[in-house]
């Protein structure tokens, strides 16, 4: 009896020394925690993938034994969440190809492993989670699954599985189509409800033609349509995002209760009344177009084709800044597809441009990403019980946001350092 006593009393003494290792104490010269508070010569206490307690040097008991980091040099902000990624569109630079044509024919094994760039550099850019909206061949499920297991290095993510879409090319014989198509609200529901089958966090609609060079935004799935997919997210506790370049696809899809909006121009003041109103978030990826224009020489674009593009990303600009008037939330996300992972935080600078302050375009990529998501308890600040996200810049976010965008300088996430370039 002794023995098993003694015994006992060395795995609770192995078991707490175990407890203490895992606890790290970080200072921060100023901590901004996304719930209003700037905190000069902080720290923070984190155990395991949680945060524990956030404040004042002069506030906090630190515990004994614990791993001490010091980043007083520098200012924390919370880890950041794109609302709006494809991170299984990869390319891999192969001469003689371009990402769109590359699209599908490395196979999904192949690509999922390739991926992990695109993960790597949304990380590298201080984005720790993202909602992935559409992918193929349960792609992005896959990059879920080996993230959450630990043997990938990625963003937390929230996937979408295949987006619904309509018919786009005539029947063939023997053809079978993609795991996204539908056509008529019987279709609309039996493909949604597959994609929550199979693990999908959200729903993804494509409510508009648009995409790539296409920049044209007509409706495709009617209202009743979109109504039903939508109907079907909620009932099983999801959430849907639905696509739509054009103000039409976005006017019905905020009637029919959506979540968010992805992209649209033009969209008409009664139906961003309705959305401030209701509280559905508008993503505008304005800076999805000027990658594109950017990279024109990757995907082989003429200066036609920038011209539309740059047509579009002009109307995107003046209808965020509409929507920022009408007091519409609004979340950042990049639509960051292939070469445009590491480029996942631009669109914060266009909504200064466009009329916000540095603090409310940060909190588009914390407070608001977090609503988004439901998860407004454990991502998006720094504060005892969150998810220990933690962004380190060099300089002042509150002061110019660039640095957001320029300056990352090493990124924790769920209490594991991901990237380390201080002294870099």
């Amino acid at each position: 009896m002794r023995k098993i006593y003694l015994f006992l009393i060395i795995l609770f003494s192995f078991h707490n020394s175990f407890l203490i290792a895992q606890v790290k104490v970080i200072h921060f010269g100023k901590l901004i925690d996304g719930k209003g508070k700037v905190i000069i010569n902080a720290v923070v206490i984190v155990n395991g993938d949680r945060i524990i307690k956030a404040g004042s040097v002069n506030e906090i008991d630190i515990p004994p034994a614990s791993e001490t980091i010091d980043l007083k040099a520098y200012t924390a902000i919370p880890g950041l969440i794109d609302a709006h990624t494809h991170i299984t569109y990869y390319w891999d630079k192969t001469p003689g190809t371009n990402p769109w044509g590359q699209q599908g024919s490395l196979g999904p094994a192949i690509t999922v492993f390739l991926a992990q760039e695109n993960a790597r550099k949304t990380l590298e850019t201080g984005v720790t989670t993202v909602r992935d909206l559409g992918s193929s061949d349960n792609m992005d499920l896959a990059m879920r699954y080996l993230i959450n297991k630990g043997v990938m290095i990625g963003p937390r993510m929230f996937v979408a599985g295949n987006g619904l879409h309509i018919s786009t090319s005539p029947y063939k014989v023997g053809s079978i189509p993609d795991a996204g198509q539908c056509d008529g609200i019987a279709a609309v529901q039996r493909v949604a409800r597959e994609q929550i089958a199979a693990g999908a966090d959200w729903i993804k609609m494509y409510g508009s033609t648009g995409s790539d060079k296409d920049v044209t935004g007509f409706q495709t799935f009617s209202y009743e349509e979109m109504k039903a997919a939508t109907d079907v997210a909620h009932f099983a506790g999801k959430r849907i995002a639905i696509h739509s370049y054009g103000p039409d696809g976005a006017r019905d899809a905020v009637k029919a209760g959506t979540n968010t909006v992805e992209h649209a121009i033009d969209i008409d003041e009664a139906t961003l009344e309705t959305m401030a109103a209701k509280g559905i978030i508008y993503v505008p990826t304005v800076e999805h177009n000027k990658y594109y224009i950017a990279h024109r020489d990757e995907y082989g674009y003429d200066s036609s084709v920038v011209k539309g593009l740059n047509d579009y990303v002009n109307k995107n600009y003046e209808t965020l800044k509409r929507a920022i008037r009408a007091n519409v939330k609004i979340a950042m996300g990049s639509d960051a597809v292939f070469t445009g992972f590491g480029e996942n935080t631009r669109e914060l600078e266009w909504f200064v441009k466009a009329g916000m302050t540095p603090e409310q375009a940060l909190k588009t990529a914390t407070t608001t990403g977090a609503e988004m998501l439901g998860m407004e308890k454990e991502l998006g600040a720094i504060a005892s019980g969150y998810f220990a996200d933690i962004v380190v810049i060099d300089g002042d976010p509150l002061k110019d946001i660039s640095t957001v965008i320029k300056n990352v300088k090493w990124v924790m996430k769920g209490g594991n350092i991901v990237i380390d370039k201080i002294g870099k």
